[in-house]
């Protein structure tokens, strides 16, 4: 592991422990019926104008108390630079923790990786992974306290990643942010996880402001949304089955490349290699107008071609492969990554059509997510930015891979929003069960055909946007 072992904050997590919404307890109230505090000042001495309370409480984010329990009240609230806030994210393989200032500066990073097991078990084995989480969450986050020079009393609140994810990681996150809050008196911060890979883009970019259009990419999702303002989001597109990292790992792994650095830069390294129009890949779903994303079909493509010319890929890592053998993987690596990387080019092209016809005042196209750590895609991506007068933001890649500072930073922007809740009791049991969000979508989603108009409606979008998708879809 990439941390060493430190003294813990508190006793080792329990592993009987869930996640966030008490269930023992009555059932948490609906959004809708939640409303900003009555005095935000008491919450917050200097809240940005920038960031104000949405006009209707988004349907995807989770329910959160607004209103500070006694216990918060007597705690004088900083003003936003003050602000000191503790991320934790367990989603899926890593391990992280973060301190974030209010104003965005980082005071540390810590991330434990699992790449040793990803590399012995062909993927995430979850059962593995969550022994893996509890295994370093104390140390990690002690580490990003020390490192940070501070101690739990100096913090404002801690946020921690509900959803969507893996239940076993996720809790094991979550279950240490209470006992951190618990042990401070700390208010806590529920975060989506693909929302933090949106918002982190506002850290980097001081001038990124609402509306923007945000693709996320990662080995678990291919999302393409309008992200209208805090929380508001319109999903534009999704993946129908595998999302662009998965693909990217199994025909590294069927290419037999080295998978402790990720299944993602193996295969880009060994694609700078080859011929990228040496085998001919059909370009997924192009006969569909719409903005969602497919690469199923991609990955069988890959290992019919792999089959095809013979190679063995399994008992021979490219390592020890010959020359003309090292050279067969590296086409089909670069043919593989031009028409996976083509298929968002499109896709994305699309997307901008039509938030731009929403949202005319974009002026920001956001790439985040582990997959956007890779160079060819940002090199293309930024070619579909210039050419619909939009600016290319995306993170560097410590900040596009799964990291606490995103969760922290999203934290900030939803605290000084006043949507957090209150410490845990003094008294709540370390083995307490709470709801998890494994799969939590992020805003209102549409589909084709005759939904499209009912859908549009429901996420309160311009009305134009109806017609013209109809119209696309026809074609």
């Amino acid at each position: 592991m990439a941390v060493t072992l430190l003294p813990t904050l508190s006793p080792p997590v329990s592993r009987a422990a869930a996640a966030f919404v008490l269930l023992r307890r009555a059932p948490a109230k609906a959004f809708s019926s939640l409303r900003p505090p009555p005095n935000p000042r008491r919450f917050l001495a200097s809240a940005s104008a920038s960031s104000p309370y949405p006009a209707t409480p988004p349907t995807a984010l989770r329910p959160l108390s607004t209103v500070a329990s006694s216990c918060t009240a007597a705690r004088a609230t900083p003003a936003r630079r003050d602000l000191l806030m503790l991320g934790i994210e367990t989603s899926c393989d890593d391990t992280a923790a973060a301190v974030v200032r209010g104003d965005g500066e980082i005071l540390s990073q810590v991330v434990s990786s699992q790449a040793d097991l990803l590399a012995r078990y062909g993927g995430v084995a979850p059962k593995m992974a969550e022994e893996a989480h509890a295994l370093v969450i104390d140390q990690v986050v002690q580490k990003a306290l020390d490192d940070a020079k501070l101690s739990g009393s100096d913090l404002s609140a801690v946020a921690v990643t509900v959803g969507p994810g893996l239940s076993l990681c996720l809790r094991v996150g979550v279950q240490k942010a209470r006992q951190v809050a618990k042990s401070f008196g700390l208010p806590i911060v529920g975060v989506h996880h693909m929302e933090a890979h949106a918002l982190v883009s506002r850290l980097v970019n001081k001038d990124l402001d609402f509306p923007f259009l945000a693709l996320l990419i990662s080995g678990g999702h291919n999302l393409i949304v309008l992200a209208h303002s805090l929380g508001q989001y319109v999903q534009l597109g999704t993946t129908i089955d595998d999302a662009i990292g998965e693909a990217y790992d199994k025909s590294a792994r069927w290419l037999g490349l080295d998978m402790r650095k990720g299944g993602g830069p193996a295969l880009e390294e060994l694609a700078l290699d080859g011929d990228p129009n040496a085998v001919n890949f059909r370009v997924p779903m192009r006969q569909h107008k719409d903005c969602n994303f497919s690469y199923a079909g991609l990955k069988t493509q890959v290992r019919l071609a792999i089959e095809s010319k013979n190679l063995c890929t399994g008992d021979i890592p490219i390592s020890s492969a010959s020359g003309e053998d090292r050279q067969s993987r590296a086409n089909i690596a670069a043919s593989f990554q031009r028409v996976a990387v083509l298929h968002l080019e499109e896709k994305c092209q699309r997307a901008v059509e039509w938030a731009l016809k929403m949202e005319p005042s974009i002026k920001y196209f956001v790439v985040s997510g582990g997959v956007a750590s890779n160079k060819y895609v940002r090199t293309r991506l930024h070619q579909v930015a210039e050419k619909n007068g939009l600016e290319l933001v995306s993170p560097p890649p410590s900040l596009c891979t799964d990291n606490g500072v995103m969760i922290a930073w999203t934290g900030i922007e939803h605290f000084v929003a006043g949507r957090f809740e209150d410490p845990p009791a003094a008294d709540e049991p370390d083995d307490m069960q709470y709801e998890l969000r494994p799969r939590w979508p992020l805003g209102e989603e549409y589909s084709e055909g005759r939904s499209v108009a009912r859908s549009l409606k429901t996420a309160r979008v311009h009305p134009s946007l109806t017609s013209m998708i109809q119209g696309s879809l026809q074609k």
